[in-house]
């Protein structure tokens, strides 16, 4: 179905990628080692957290939630958004129009 959306998509990929970057454990993810996502240079993680926000936004165009971290990524077409959840003390919001 897809992920429909209104805002620029390189504006949306750069909220997904800043909030994404706030998830511990995001590096599981991508099947990596806290010891090699911490030998990463800053603008590398950035890299890897920006090709990952942009999988996942197409991959919750056919999954409306997805788990990466310790974190629930849930697409709501209703109210064109991406919500990232951590229980009550971690919640990001990513729109899409």
């Amino acid at each position: 179905m897809g992920v429909k959306f209104g805002r620029e998509y390189k504006d949306i990929i750069h909220d997904f990628t800043k909030a994404l970057q706030e998830v511990e454990g995001c590096y599981d993810f991508l099947e990596m080692s806290q010891d090699d996502w911490q030998s990463m240079e800053e603008d590398e993680r950035h890299d890897c957290m920006q090709t990952l926000a942009d999988d996942l936004f197409y991959g919750l165009g056919t999954e409306a939630v997805m788990q990466v971290g310790d974190c629930t990524l849930t697409h709501d077409p209703k109210r064109h958004l991406i919500r990232l959840d951590r229980g009550e003390a971690f919640t990001r919001v990513v729109y899409l129009v």
